[in-house]
């Protein structure tokens, strides 16, 4: 299926849940209205408008965030960019660099949603970054070490539900600022031992969301402290910053450059 004919399913979908809104909003007065008096009294009327109101504005909020951020969402306007600007294509991690490691938790339950969030394990990365990625893999060979992903890019969707979920701007991206995950440019990862294929024991696990998963936070045995700075200190070589709250989270240096997206991974290959 194409993705005209899925952006036509969406939207014909879109129009028979407002009609079916509309139609159990009728039922609902009439009910209301046919009760004792025969007449809605106008307390629960206010209070039954004042709901739809919120509804409706929250949902306006939302596609407003979508349409002020420039989001692309059309697989064909990210064709045509990709051929304006080759660097701004996403590549598929795996595929690039042979021998990482993937342990997409949002392609499982296995995830701080405790929903499967994305319909396959992808991890894909705009092309600058996979490459210094690329680079960081060669290094740290050298010392018996890989990497393995957690997440990469994110449709723009997935911010939402994860926001929905945790609002908490400190470890959610704000749904009217959008992630640098959504850009394809931030990499959630961690240092495996490639003999083994084990992860180095790091501060927290993926996803924590308390005190001790901060960079700052320093009360650890000395083996994790220095698999952590390890970590940090590869990954800011080669043109990435950590973000103080999650260890295991690195911003590609220039991501403001690249737009969000909201395009499912099966519409990037």
């Amino acid at each position: 299926m194409n993705s005209e004919i899925k952006i036509k399913i969406n939207k014909l979908f879109t129009i028979c849940w407002t009609l079916a809104f509309i139609f159990c909003t009728f039922v609902y007065i009439q009910k209301l209205k046919t009760k004792s008096t025969g007449v809605m009294k106008p307390k629960r009327m206010s209070t039954f408008l004042v709901i739809l109101i919120l509804l409706q504005s929250c949902q306006q909020e939302v596609k407003s965030y979508e349409h002020e951020l420039g989001v692309i969402t059309n697989p064909r306007m990210y064709q045509k960019l990709t051929e304006t600007f080759p660097e701004k294509k996403l590549v598929n991690l795996q595929e690039y660099i042979p021998d990482i490691a993937l342990d997409i938790r949002y392609a499982t339950k296995n995830n701080f949603t405790g929903r499967k969030i994305y319909r396959e394990p992808k991890a894909l990365l705009r092309l600058p970054a996979a490459e210094a990625l690329k680079q960081i893999q060669e290094e740290l060979s050298t010392l018996g070490l890989g990497l393995k992903i957690f997440d990469a890019y994110r449709p723009y969707s997935a911010t939402l539900k994860f926001y929905e979920v945790y609002p908490d701007t400190n470890f959610v991206a704000a749904p009217w600022h959008g992630s640098r995950h959504n850009r394809g440019c931030a990499v959630d990862v961690t240092l495996i031992n490639l003999s083994t294929g084990e992860a180095l024991e790091m501060p927290t696990s993926f996803d924590d969301f308390t005190e001790q998963a901060r960079h700052s936070y320093n009360d650890l045995p000395a083996h994790i402290l220095k698999n952590r700075k390890l970590l940090k200190e590869t990954m800011e070589d080669h043109g990435f910053s950590s973000y103080e709250y999650e260890w295991w989270h690195y911003d590609f240096n220039g991501w403001e450059n690249y737009e969000l997206l909201n395009i499912p991974f099966d519409e990037l290959d």
